[in-house]
């Protein structure tokens, strides 16, 4: 039988992630490599695959069966996803959950141009969460959804700190408030405002002679990132940020409170959570699992863009109906 082919764009953090998660999955193999570096410069961990420049993607359509796309959702997605989508099936990570509807929009228009298959917003949150969300929801239509991110490091907030003019590195930190969380354990439904749940901390390593005012006014005040949030800003160097904010940890929890019962008398708290030792090659677990799902669409005939909410469970496990029905239902 043959392997689902898997091309990656992009090879940073999720990049390198995609590639560990795709050796975990027998039905698959890793075949290129596209990145806008100097492709003679990037040294990949997989023996004998070729890594190609991004101005010569078009050329490789027979090479892949589905794209992952590993850039940021800043500046990256906003313009690959929509293009690539013509062109691959293709999964993407695309993060900044108040532009989802419309970059749903230009992806969904672009693969059904192509005849392809895009699954967007994928990862766990959005994601996982976001399932765990609409399941909550479901059961429990009388009752309230609280997330809650961290303590972790956030790639994508991160991401668009070192966008800033004048930083050279940055880790950023989502922190949930203590006190909310158990107010929403507790079964009480507080009434909770985006800075009322969690902070968010950065650690910037700005570059010589950078206006670090400035920077600082930038970060706090950046729309659908930080401008919501009590939001601390710490410089730093290089040597402190490699030091002590090096690894990538994350996670969070779903919480639905809801009620049941003839006047709503029996109460339920549904919680979903993670923690996770890695955020990006958690994240990239996912992207490949739903690259299945993609690859199986695709060849269902099926075209446009998806998310998490439009694909059946089976379609991310490499087992057979049978199989799933027999070890997991």
């Amino acid at each position: 039988m043959s392997k689902i082919r898997i091309g990656i764009v992009g090879y940073g953090n999720l990049g390198r992630g995609t590639e560990l998660a795709i050796r975990q999955n027998p039905d698959m193999e890793l075949t290129c490599v596209f990145t806008r570096r100097d492709p003679s410069s990037l040294k990949i961990l997989t023996e004998g695959v070729p890594v190609y420049s991004m101005n010569d993607i078009g050329n490789h359509k027979n090479d892949v069966d589905v794209l992952i796309l590993c850039g940021g959702s800043a500046t990256d997605l906003p313009v690959q996803g929509p293009q690539l989508a013509e062109m691959f099936c293709t999964i993407d990570s695309f993060d900044t959950h108040a532009k989802i509807p419309e970059y749903f929009a230009s992806v969904d228009a672009a693969a059904k141009k192509g005849g392809n298959v895009s699954i967007i917003s994928v990862g766990w949150d959005p994601g996982m969460f976001s399932v765990a969300r609409l399941y909550g929801s479901c059961i429990l239509p009388e009752g309230k959804d609280y997330t809650f991110w961290g303590k972790g490091v956030s790639q994508g907030h991160s991401d668009a700190i070192r966008r800033v003019e004048g930083v050279a590195d940055a880790r950023q930190y989502t922190i949930p408030v203590d006190a909310s969380v158990e107010a929403v354990r507790s079964g009480s439904d507080p009434e909770l405002t985006t800075r009322q749940k969690h902070t968010r901390e950065c650690f910037v390593v700005a570059k010589e002679g950078a206006d670090k005012a400035k920077i600082e006014a930038e970060i706090k005040n950046m729309p659908n990132y930080f401008a919501d949030y009590d939001t601390t800003v710490h410089f730093i160097s290089q040597e402190e940020l490699d030091r002590d904010h090096s690894g990538i940890p994350h996670g969070g929890f779903v919480i639905r409170s809801g009620k049941t019962g003839v006047n709503g008398e029996t109460g339920h708290i549904v919680e979903y959570s993670l923690k996770l030792g890695s955020n990006p090659e958690f994240t990239s677990s996912i992207l490949v699992a739903y690259a299945r799902a993609a690859y199986r669409l695709h060849k269902e005939g099926q075209s446009g863009a998806k998310s998490v909410f439009d694909i059946a469970p089976a379609y991310l496990s490499p087992k057979s109906g049978d199989e799933l029905r027999a070890s997991m239902l």
